[in-house]
């Protein structure tokens, strides 16, 4: 598999991004690894998690995600051929979002101890608390980057206000500035980052990485009704997609999987990987199906009428 940089970092990856927000939830610690061999199997090595994940699952606190990968990484020795990237400042039912200096200490302590390494690729702000100063959470960024426990930092759930502002102050101040964006994006959700997001990407080359690739399995085409929101614990929250736009999308992804002998997930993300500044969609597999999906769409070359339909469907 052809690795690329990631946006300016010297970090080499292949265009797909393994969530790991389903390790330690629905997959177990073995059926992890089985997924995990899997995608690095086909040449793949960019892998996603947070320090909260899994924490929603029954009796889990979350770094469970986390835990995983460290292990499997141990257990496989790969670690070098490995780009990790986790994140913090995510709320948890029990605190809530915080991206201050001493909370961002702490917590990347607490993931390198988890993933079993001496540093972090990528090191997000995954939710913005909106109080902390600029300043102060570069400021952290910038001590764990100078300890070589970080390489480089992106941001996720950050306001467009308080990313240009982030971007700006590093640049003036010569503190570290992020490399990468996260935002959601996906066929059914484009106007958010496409609007507000992506002009800021262009202007400081950060590298896109869309969470939500497949609109919560939505965009897989196995929910075309309220009758099928029960196939999996995911399920109630596609409801939103159920209407005539959804369904004119999933047809046009219907249209286009069939020219191609494809499936629907992977046109989806064949298409984000066909639009400007895309570096990786971020996707999830829990099964050695999905992960076929995920692994043929950098392969997926679509036309320029294929690109015309899903964008009428999804406008």
């Amino acid at each position: 598999m052809e690795k690329t940089a990631l946006g300016k970092t010297d970090l080499r990856i292949a265009p797909i991004n393994l969530g790991g927000n389903v390790f330690g939830w629905t997959l177990n610690e073995q059926q992890s690894f089985g997924i995990l061999d899997g995608f690095a199997g086909a040449g793949f090595n960019f892998i996603d998690t947070a320090d909260t994940y899994s924490h929603w699952a029954e009796g889990n606190k979350g770094g469970e995600s986390e835990t995983i990968i460290g292990n499997w990484m141990q257990a496989r020795g790969n670690r070098d051929r490995i780009v990790v990237a986790t994140k913090v400042g995510s709320a948890t039912s029990n605190l809530p979002k915080n991206v201050s200096k001493e909370h961002i200490l702490k917590t990347a302590e607490e993931s390198l101890k988890r993933l079993k390494t001496d540093y972090i690729d990528l090191y997000y702000t995954h939710f913005d608390d909106e109080v902390t100063p600029l300043e102060e959470t570069l400021g952290a960024y910038q001590q764990l980057i100078e300890q070589g426990k970080v390489r480089y930092i992106a941001a996720s759930n950050v306001s467009p206000a308080r990313l240009t502002g982030s971007l700006e102050l590093a640049e003036k101040e010569g503190l570290p500035i992020y490399k990468a964006l996260q935002p959601h994006y996906n066929l059914v959700e484009r106007e958010g980052y496409e609007r507000d997001y992506a002009p800021v990407a262009e202007k400081y080359g950060l590298a896109v990485l869309p969470y939500w690739s497949l609109a919560s399995g939505f965009l897989t085409g196995k929910y075309r009704s309220e009758s099928d929101l029960g196939k999996s614990p995911r399920g109630q929250g596609v409801k939103q997609y159920l209407n005539d736009r959804g369904l004119a999308v999933l047809g046009a992804l219907d249209q286009v999987a069939s020219g191609h002998g494809s499936s629907p997930a992977t046109v989806a993300l064949a298409w984000l990987l066909h639009q400007p500044l895309i570096a990786a969609p971020i996707v999830s597999a829990t099964s050695d199906t999905q992960l076929q999906t995920l692994i043929e769409a950098p392969g997926l070359k679509l036309t320029a009428e294929d690109l015309e339909l899903l964008n009428q469907a999804s406008a």
